[in-house]
């Protein structure tokens, strides 16, 4: 493995302010490719996706917080003043969810899920790699039914798991200083 490579997965962050440009239609097959090189048990594919470009942006989050409002759990005016303002310039957001499929009782939900969180790591790994800035967002609704029925996730078939916002880095990317990963690692012994 070049070390080049390792060298982007360690200088991986989440990026949350991106403006346009966002990924052109090859580099976006790119990303999704790589969410469907995740590991998944049993081959079941869990992931699903749904597309909101810049375009249909501001129709999509009026929609949004419409809906919240409408429901029983409404998003409080602050955070949705933010996101609005968040989301005004996002060039591109990718709705994530788990497809449960009761029909398989082999492999576990929460393997299912797990599946669908390698995807989107990948998903950020990639876009990384292509230059952009992305972030995972479980805000936004992901939490309320009636969003997730919105976006097409019915919630008796799918497990909503929020956003990836992508783009082109608002602010400059500084280097993070990361934790020595020893703190969080022990030997088995016998």
């Amino acid at each position: 493995m070049s070390e080049n490579a390792l060298q982007f997965l360690l200088d991986r962050q989440s990026v949350k302010f991106v403006r346009a440009p966002g990924p052109d239609e090859r580099q976006l097959a790119l990303i999704l490719q790589a969410g469907m090189s995740a590991p998944d048990h049993g081959r079941l594919r869990p992931w699903r996706f749904s597309l909101i470009r810049q375009d249909v942006m501001r129709e999509f989050v009026d929609r949004l917080f419409a809906t919240a409002q409408a429901s029983e759990t409404p998003i409080p005016a602050q955070k949705e003043d933010n996101a609005r303002r968040w989301l005004k310039d996002v060039p591109l957001l990718i709705a994530v969810a788990c497809h449960r499929d009761h029909s398989v009782t082999k492999i576990p939900e929460h393997e299912r899920m797990l599946a669908v969180g390698a995807a989107t790591m990948n998903m950020l790994n990639a876009a990384h790699m292509l230059g952009f800035g992305a972030f995972w967002s479980t805000g936004l609704g992901t939490y309320i039914d009636e969003v997730n029925e919105m976006l097409g996730f019915d919630p008796l078939d799918y497990r909503f798991m929020g956003y990836l916002a992508v783009g082109t880095p608002i602010d400059e990317i500084l280097p993070l200083t990361r934790p020595d990963p020893r703190q969080y690692v022990k030997e088995y012994r016998s």
